[in-house]
Protein backbone atom coordinates (compact mmCIF):
# COMPACT_ATOMS: atom_id res chain seq x y z
CA UNK A 1 0.00 0.00 0.00
CA UNK A 2 0.72 3.37 -0.59
CA UNK A 3 2.00 5.62 2.66
CA UNK A 4 3.70 8.86 4.10
CA UNK A 5 6.00 7.34 6.77
CA UNK A 6 9.29 8.14 8.46
CA UNK A 7 12.10 6.75 9.72
CA UNK A 8 13.45 9.45 12.30
CA UNK A 9 12.45 12.52 13.59
CA UNK A 10 12.68 15.76 11.86
CA UNK A 11 11.43 18.18 9.72
CA UNK A 12 8.94 17.94 6.87
CA UNK A 13 11.90 16.33 5.20
CA UNK A 14 11.47 13.16 6.46
CA UNK A 15 8.19 12.62 5.57
CA UNK A 16 8.21 9.92 2.71
CA UNK A 17 5.49 8.78 0.10
CA UNK A 18 6.55 5.18 -0.27
CA UNK A 19 5.19 1.71 -0.06
CA UNK A 20 4.58 0.02 3.25
CA UNK A 21 3.11 -3.83 3.83
CA UNK A 22 -0.94 -4.10 4.09
CA UNK A 23 -1.77 -4.76 7.22
CA UNK A 24 -3.88 -7.91 8.02
CA UNK A 25 -7.10 -8.05 10.47
CA UNK A 26 -6.46 -9.83 13.40
CA UNK A 27 -9.07 -11.26 15.77
CA UNK A 28 -11.93 -8.60 16.79
CA UNK A 29 -10.34 -6.02 14.12
CA UNK A 30 -10.94 -4.85 10.25
CA UNK A 31 -9.33 -4.05 7.60
CA UNK A 32 -10.49 -0.13 6.59
CA UNK A 33 -9.60 1.03 2.95
CA UNK A 34 -9.23 4.76 3.83
CA UNK A 35 -9.74 7.27 1.64
CA UNK A 36 -9.38 10.63 3.75
CA UNK A 37 -6.83 11.47 6.91
CA UNK A 38 -7.31 14.47 8.10
CA UNK A 39 -4.50 16.68 10.30
CA UNK A 40 -3.62 17.57 13.66
CA UNK A 41 -0.67 19.55 15.41
CA UNK A 42 0.16 16.43 17.40
CA UNK A 43 0.87 14.92 13.75
CA UNK A 44 3.61 17.56 13.38
CA UNK A 45 4.71 17.54 17.23
CA UNK A 46 5.36 13.47 16.51
CA UNK A 47 7.24 13.80 13.27
CA UNK A 48 9.37 16.55 15.21
CA UNK A 49 9.79 13.99 18.73
CA UNK A 50 10.43 14.73 21.75
CA UNK A 51 12.62 13.42 24.64
CA UNK A 52 11.07 9.84 25.96
CA UNK A 53 8.92 9.36 22.62
CA UNK A 54 9.71 5.68 21.53
CA UNK A 55 8.45 4.66 18.52
CA UNK A 56 8.61 1.73 16.11
CA UNK A 57 10.07 3.08 12.91
CA UNK A 58 9.01 3.60 10.15
CA UNK A 59 6.27 5.77 11.67
CA UNK A 60 2.80 6.77 10.12
CA UNK A 61 1.45 9.95 10.99
CA UNK A 62 -2.19 10.47 11.68
CA UNK A 63 -5.51 10.21 14.18
CA UNK A 64 -8.33 10.55 11.55
CA UNK A 65 -9.14 8.92 8.69
CA UNK A 66 -12.46 7.37 7.20
CA UNK A 67 -12.71 5.03 4.30
CA UNK A 68 -14.91 1.71 3.41
CA UNK A 69 -14.30 -2.21 5.50
CA UNK A 70 -12.23 -3.62 2.99
CA UNK A 71 -11.38 -7.15 4.92
CA UNK A 72 -13.25 -8.71 8.37
CA UNK A 73 -11.01 -10.59 11.03
CA UNK A 74 -11.93 -13.52 12.35
CA UNK A 75 -15.44 -13.50 15.21
CA UNK A 76 -16.14 -9.84 13.61
CA UNK A 77 -19.66 -9.32 13.61
CA UNK A 78 -22.01 -6.37 13.04
CA UNK A 79 -20.16 -5.08 10.40
CA UNK A 80 -19.67 -6.29 6.47
CA UNK A 81 -17.08 -5.26 3.80
CA UNK A 82 -18.25 -2.22 1.88
CA UNK A 83 -19.48 -0.18 4.70
CA UNK A 84 -18.34 2.92 5.51
CA UNK A 85 -17.09 3.66 8.85
CA UNK A 86 -14.79 6.78 10.32
CA UNK A 87 -12.16 5.71 13.10
CA UNK A 88 -12.20 7.03 17.08
CA UNK A 89 -8.64 7.62 17.45
CA UNK A 90 -8.75 7.20 21.18
CA UNK A 91 -7.70 3.35 21.90
CA UNK A 92 -8.42 1.80 25.05
CA UNK A 93 -7.26 -2.13 25.97
CA UNK A 94 -11.04 -2.88 26.69
CA UNK A 95 -10.17 -5.03 29.32
CA UNK A 96 -9.30 -2.51 32.38
CA UNK A 97 -10.97 -1.22 35.33
CA UNK A 98 -11.26 2.34 33.31
CA UNK A 99 -12.54 0.39 30.21
CA UNK A 100 -15.27 -1.36 31.69
CA UNK A 101 -16.72 1.55 33.27
CA UNK A 102 -17.02 3.04 30.02
CA UNK A 103 -14.33 5.09 30.74
CA UNK A 104 -11.58 4.27 27.84
CA UNK A 105 -9.84 7.62 27.85
CA UNK A 106 -8.66 6.98 31.28
CA UNK A 107 -7.44 3.83 30.00
CA UNK A 108 -3.76 2.38 32.00
CA UNK A 109 -2.69 1.29 28.71
CA UNK A 110 -3.95 4.22 27.10
CA UNK A 111 -3.14 5.01 23.16
CA UNK A 112 -3.65 7.78 20.57
CA UNK A 113 -3.87 6.30 16.93
CA UNK A 114 -1.02 8.11 14.84
CA UNK A 115 1.00 9.18 18.07
CA UNK A 116 2.40 5.58 19.69
CA UNK A 117 0.59 4.00 17.27
CA UNK A 118 0.82 3.76 13.11
CA UNK A 119 -2.21 6.13 11.94
CA UNK A 120 -3.96 6.87 9.01
CA UNK A 121 -1.59 8.66 6.38
CA UNK A 122 -1.76 5.37 4.49
CA UNK A 123 -4.38 3.48 2.49
CA UNK A 124 -4.97 1.03 4.72
CA UNK A 125 -5.24 0.37 8.57
CA UNK A 126 -6.61 -2.70 10.68
CA UNK A 127 -8.87 -1.58 13.45
CA UNK A 128 -10.81 -2.87 16.77
CA UNK A 129 -14.19 -2.59 15.71
CA UNK A 130 -15.16 -1.22 18.47
CA UNK A 131 -13.35 2.12 17.22
CA UNK A 132 -15.29 2.27 14.35
CA UNK A 133 -18.50 4.49 14.00
CA UNK A 134 -20.50 3.85 10.69
CA UNK A 135 -21.24 6.45 8.25
CA UNK A 136 -24.22 7.52 5.72
CA UNK A 137 -23.93 6.06 2.41
CA UNK A 138 -24.12 9.48 1.42
CA UNK A 139 -21.42 10.75 4.40
CA UNK A 140 -18.28 12.43 3.02
CA UNK A 141 -15.41 10.78 3.94
CA UNK A 142 -13.31 13.80 4.59
CA UNK A 143 -16.10 15.43 6.39
CA UNK A 144 -16.27 12.83 8.47
CA UNK A 145 -12.07 12.48 9.53
CA UNK A 146 -12.15 16.26 9.92
CA UNK A 147 -14.80 16.03 12.89
CA UNK A 148 -13.65 13.01 14.52
CA UNK A 149 -10.76 13.78 16.76
CA UNK A 150 -11.42 17.26 17.25
CA UNK A 151 -15.48 17.19 18.43
CA UNK A 152 -14.97 14.48 20.67
CA UNK A 153 -12.50 15.80 22.05
CA UNK A 154 -14.59 19.50 22.02
CA UNK A 155 -17.53 17.80 23.18
CA UNK A 156 -15.84 15.99 26.51
CA UNK A 157 -14.12 19.00 27.56
CA UNK A 158 -17.66 21.09 27.43
CA UNK A 159 -20.31 19.02 28.05
CA UNK A 160 -18.95 16.39 30.34
CA UNK A 161 -15.72 17.87 31.88
CA UNK A 162 -17.11 21.79 31.83
CA UNK A 163 -21.13 21.38 32.14
CA UNK A 164 -21.39 24.46 29.50
CA UNK A 165 -24.89 25.28 29.65
CA UNK A 166 -27.69 28.02 28.00
CA UNK A 167 -27.38 31.45 29.19
CA UNK A 168 -23.57 30.97 30.22
CA UNK A 169 -20.61 33.02 28.43
CA UNK A 170 -17.89 30.58 26.72
CA UNK A 171 -14.82 32.89 25.84
CA UNK A 172 -12.30 30.35 23.34
CA UNK A 173 -8.73 31.70 23.06
CA UNK A 174 -7.92 31.33 19.37
CA UNK A 175 -10.17 30.98 16.68
CA UNK A 176 -8.50 28.95 13.66
CA UNK A 177 -7.83 25.52 14.63
CA UNK A 178 -9.55 22.50 14.71
CA UNK A 179 -10.78 21.90 18.24
CA UNK A 180 -11.58 25.77 18.89
CA UNK A 181 -13.71 25.68 15.93
CA UNK A 182 -15.09 22.64 16.92
CA UNK A 183 -15.54 24.61 20.72
CA UNK A 184 -17.70 27.32 18.69
CA UNK A 185 -19.98 25.32 17.28
CA UNK A 186 -20.80 23.54 20.10
CA UNK A 187 -21.32 26.07 22.59
CA UNK A 188 -23.71 27.92 20.24
CA UNK A 189 -25.57 24.67 19.84
CA UNK A 190 -25.77 24.37 23.97
CA UNK A 191 -27.23 27.97 23.54
CA UNK A 192 -23.90 29.91 24.96
CA UNK A 193 -23.24 33.43 24.27
CA UNK A 194 -19.27 33.14 22.55
CA UNK A 195 -16.26 35.11 22.86
CA UNK A 196 -13.69 34.46 20.30
CA UNK A 197 -10.14 36.08 21.26
CA UNK A 198 -8.70 35.40 17.89
CA UNK A 199 -4.85 36.83 16.05
CA UNK A 200 -6.05 38.50 12.82
CA UNK A 201 -8.94 39.65 11.28
CA UNK A 202 -9.81 37.40 9.02
CA UNK A 203 -9.73 34.35 11.24
CA UNK A 204 -12.03 36.17 13.41
CA UNK A 205 -14.06 37.00 10.51
CA UNK A 206 -14.44 33.23 9.72
CA UNK A 207 -15.28 32.45 13.41
CA UNK A 208 -17.97 35.22 13.34
CA UNK A 209 -20.03 33.09 10.47
CA UNK A 210 -19.69 29.89 13.13
CA UNK A 211 -21.87 32.20 15.34
CA UNK A 212 -19.05 33.84 17.53
CA UNK A 213 -21.41 36.64 19.42
CA UNK A 214 -17.91 38.78 20.31
CA UNK A 215 -15.02 39.13 18.74
CA UNK A 216 -11.72 40.10 19.73
CA UNK A 217 -7.89 40.76 17.86
CA UNK A 218 -5.34 39.93 20.62
CA UNK A 219 -3.03 41.59 18.15
CA UNK A 220 -4.69 45.01 19.05
CA UNK A 221 -5.87 44.10 22.73
CA UNK A 222 -2.41 43.12 24.32
CA UNK A 223 -4.10 42.25 28.08
CA UNK A 224 -7.41 40.72 26.41
CA UNK A 225 -8.27 40.14 29.38
CA UNK A 226 -9.37 43.30 30.10
CA UNK A 227 -11.34 43.95 26.86
CA UNK A 228 -13.49 40.71 27.70
CA UNK A 229 -14.40 41.71 30.94
CA UNK A 230 -15.56 44.91 29.72
CA UNK A 231 -17.32 43.10 26.32
CA UNK A 232 -19.34 41.13 28.91
CA UNK A 233 -20.47 44.32 30.86
CA UNK A 234 -17.55 43.68 33.38
CA UNK A 235 -19.01 40.08 34.25
CA UNK A 236 -16.43 38.05 33.08
CA UNK A 237 -16.97 34.22 31.05
CA UNK A 238 -18.44 31.54 33.02
CA UNK A 239 -15.81 28.97 30.70
CA UNK A 240 -12.89 29.82 28.78
CA UNK A 241 -11.21 27.25 26.37
CA UNK A 242 -7.73 27.58 26.70
CA UNK A 243 -5.57 24.98 24.47
CA UNK A 244 -2.88 27.13 24.24
CA UNK A 245 -1.10 27.02 27.72
CA UNK A 246 0.86 29.83 27.48
CA UNK A 247 -2.44 32.21 27.93
CA UNK A 248 -3.90 31.09 31.31
CA UNK A 249 -2.94 34.17 33.28
CA UNK A 250 -5.28 35.86 30.99
CA UNK A 251 -7.92 33.25 31.18
CA UNK A 252 -7.97 33.46 34.94
CA UNK A 253 -8.22 37.29 35.20
CA UNK A 254 -11.01 36.96 32.17
CA UNK A 255 -13.28 34.43 34.47
CA UNK A 256 -16.03 35.36 36.90
CA UNK A 257 -16.03 34.15 40.17
CA UNK A 258 -16.72 30.66 39.80
CA UNK A 259 -16.03 29.97 36.15
CA UNK A 260 -14.04 27.02 34.57
CA UNK A 261 -11.10 27.21 32.49
CA UNK A 262 -11.14 23.94 30.32
CA UNK A 263 -8.26 22.60 28.46
CA UNK A 264 -7.23 19.89 25.96
CA UNK A 265 -3.68 21.14 24.77
CA UNK A 266 -0.80 23.26 25.18
CA UNK A 267 0.19 24.10 21.81
CA UNK A 268 2.21 27.53 22.92
CA UNK A 269 4.48 25.11 25.18
CA UNK A 270 3.56 22.69 28.35
CA UNK A 271 5.53 24.94 31.11
CA UNK A 272 4.38 28.45 32.47
CA UNK A 273 3.44 29.90 35.39
CA UNK A 274 0.58 31.23 36.54
CA UNK A 275 -0.83 33.35 39.93
CA UNK A 276 -2.72 30.93 42.45
CA UNK A 277 -3.98 34.28 43.78
CA UNK A 278 -6.74 34.03 41.01
CA UNK A 279 -7.83 30.59 41.68
CA UNK A 280 -9.06 30.25 45.38
CA UNK A 281 -9.99 34.29 45.32
CA UNK A 282 -12.65 33.66 42.46
CA UNK A 283 -13.12 29.79 43.07
CA UNK A 284 -11.97 28.99 39.62
CA UNK A 285 -11.61 25.47 38.12
CA UNK A 286 -9.11 23.92 36.15
CA UNK A 287 -10.44 21.10 34.27
CA UNK A 288 -8.07 19.11 31.80
CA UNK A 289 -9.14 16.17 29.41
CA UNK A 290 -8.04 13.83 26.66
CA UNK A 291 -10.75 13.30 23.55
CA UNK A 292 -13.21 11.41 25.06
CA UNK A 293 -15.05 8.62 25.98
CA UNK A 294 -16.72 6.17 23.00
CA UNK A 295 -19.94 6.80 24.11
CA UNK A 296 -18.97 10.55 23.58
CA UNK A 297 -17.94 9.99 20.27
CA UNK A 298 -21.05 8.28 19.51
CA UNK A 299 -22.96 11.33 20.71
CA UNK A 300 -21.10 14.02 19.12
CA UNK A 301 -20.72 11.96 15.69
CA UNK A 302 -24.69 11.40 15.74
CA UNK A 303 -24.76 15.25 15.52
CA UNK A 304 -22.50 15.65 13.16
CA UNK A 305 -24.24 13.46 10.75
CA UNK A 306 -27.55 14.74 11.16
CA UNK A 307 -26.12 18.29 10.18
CA UNK A 308 -26.51 19.62 14.12
CA UNK A 309 -22.68 20.47 14.40
CA UNK A 310 -20.92 20.40 10.79
CA UNK A 311 -17.08 19.96 11.07
CA UNK A 312 -15.15 23.67 9.36
CA UNK A 313 -12.99 22.15 5.76
CA UNK A 314 -10.04 24.15 5.30
CA UNK A 315 -7.72 22.75 2.37
CA UNK A 316 -7.44 18.94 1.01
CA UNK A 317 -3.69 18.04 -0.02
CA UNK A 318 -2.82 14.33 -1.82
CA UNK A 319 -1.49 12.18 0.47
CA UNK A 320 2.05 12.49 -1.25
CA UNK A 321 1.67 16.20 -0.28
CA UNK A 322 1.22 15.41 3.71
CA UNK A 323 4.73 17.63 4.14
CA UNK A 324 3.13 20.53 2.22
CA UNK A 325 -0.07 20.07 4.31
CA UNK A 326 1.54 20.12 7.91
CA UNK A 327 3.73 22.99 7.00
CA UNK A 328 0.26 24.69 6.56
CA UNK A 329 -1.52 23.96 10.15
CA UNK A 330 2.03 24.45 11.81
CA UNK A 331 2.03 27.65 10.20
CA UNK A 332 -0.83 28.74 11.29
CA UNK A 333 -2.31 29.57 7.54
CA UNK A 334 -5.25 27.19 8.05
CA UNK A 335 -8.95 27.84 9.35
CA UNK A 336 -10.72 24.75 10.44
CA UNK A 337 -9.72 21.07 9.03
CA UNK A 338 -7.07 20.22 6.69
CA UNK A 339 -7.30 16.93 5.22
CA UNK A 340 -5.80 14.35 2.36
CA UNK A 341 -7.28 12.30 -0.22
CA UNK A 342 -6.37 8.64 -0.66
CA UNK A 343 -6.99 7.43 -4.08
Amino acid sequence: MKSVLFHKHGGPEVLEYTDFPTPEPKAGEVLIRLHAAALNRMDVLVRNGWPGLKLEMPHINGADGAGMIAGLGEGVTGFSIGERVVINANLGCGSCEFCLRGQDNLCKDWHLLGETMRGTYAEYICLPVRQLYKLPIDFDFHKAAAAALVYQTAWHSMVKRGAAKAGETVAIVGAGGGVNTASIQIAKYLGARVVVIGSDEKKLSEAESLGADILIDRSKEADWSKAVYLATEKRGVDVVVDNVGTTFPLSLRALKKGGRLLTVGNSGGPKFEIDNRFIFAKHLSILGSTMSTRADFTEVMDLIVSGKLKPVMDKTFELKDAAAAQERLWNGENFGKITLEIK
